[in-house]
């Protein structure tokens, strides 16, 4: 099984003709993903073309391609100041996931479609935005992680950085993934580390779960309480920014330190008492990870 997204998972990319759009549409259809619209004001009857002869039509809205082609799951290549719309389109359309790549989006445009979705009942999951998007390795991959450096396998990963999750794949890769999710690193994202550790938990597939975190805020002492509350699997972590001055922001704009407050050290400490495995670096926690999962 996976968590969100499956082969079963029908496509649709919003923003299909932009350049990023078209590339990693042609990536996603590569890897076996089953693009079957893509959405692009004004462009409705054009195509885009993948590899063996695929050829994706373009529609003027989420809802006449999700009415035509039973779309379920939208991947947003929108431009900041667009991207708002977009997911708000998505959600009317009711597709069941929406991605969000985009970066670089205004908080409080997160926030009002975020609240838009809530408001319609939470139809529409979102992941993102800022983020890497989300992978089931063999079956779908909606986003921009490389489908070629793991397998299908029996970790979940969740993780608050892009580059940090294609590491962690590539190190567990004889083992593979069930699920790969880049929640993305802004102050309001639409899923989070425990929205995504009940699911692991839920899936009799999952044996295990990486968490990747970062300094700032506090949403992996949130975790680390869900954790001790609720989840039975053993669950490996890693906090970016151990090395991280005070007051710094690193990267994300969810990053920022404030004293005590959000630092790695304050995290690692939570997750720990949450019975947690912490990595002091990547490859560290790749391998408490590989050592729990050769002792089950």
């Amino acid at each position: 099984m996976a968590i969100f997204l499956s082969e079963d998972s029908k496509i649709l990319v919003q923003g299909i003709t932009g350049a990023e759009g078209t590339r990693h549409t042609r990536r996603m259809i590569a890897a076996g993903t089953n693009v079957v619209a893509g959405v692009t004001p004004g462009k409705a009857g054009q195509t885009v073309d993948g590899d063996a002869g695929v050829s994706i039509p373009v529609f003027d809205s989420v809802e006449q391609a999700v009415r035509t082609t039973a779309a379920d799951v939208s991947v947003v290549f929108v431009p900041a100041r667009f991207a708002k719309a977009a997911v708000v389109e998505a959600i009317d359309a009711e597709v069941s996931l929406a991605v969000v790549l985009t970066e670089g989006i205004p908080v409080h445009d997160t926030a009002a479609f975020w609240a838009y979705a809530c408001a319609r009942g939470n139809r529409t999951r979102i992941i993102g935005p800022n983020c890497p998007g989300i992978i089931s390795p063999g079956q779908s991959n909606a986003g921009i992680i490389p489908a070629d450096i793991t397998k299908r396998g029996r970790i979940g990963l969740v993780s608050k950085s892009g580059t940090l999750t294609y590491q962690m794949m590539y190190e567990l890769r004889d083992f593979g993934f069930s699920t790969c999710i880049g929640i993305g690193g802004d102050p309001i994202v639409g899923t989070t580390h425990i929205d995504a550790l009940a699911a692991f938990e839920s899936d009799p597939e999952t044996e295990a779960i990486v968490m990747i975190g970062e300094i700032g805020g506090d949403a992996e002492e949130r975790a680390a309480e869900y954790i001790k509350a609720n989840i039975t699997k053993p669950v490996v972590g890693y906090i970016a920014g151990f090395t991280a001055p005070e007051g710094k922001t690193m990267g994300h704009a969810g990053a920022i330190v404030s004293g005590s407050s959000g630092t790695a050290a304050a995290k690692q400490e939570a997750l720990q008492a949450a019975g947690v495995k912490v990595g002091r670096t990547p490859s560290e926690a790749a391998s408490l990870m590989r050592q729990i999962l050769l002792s089950h």
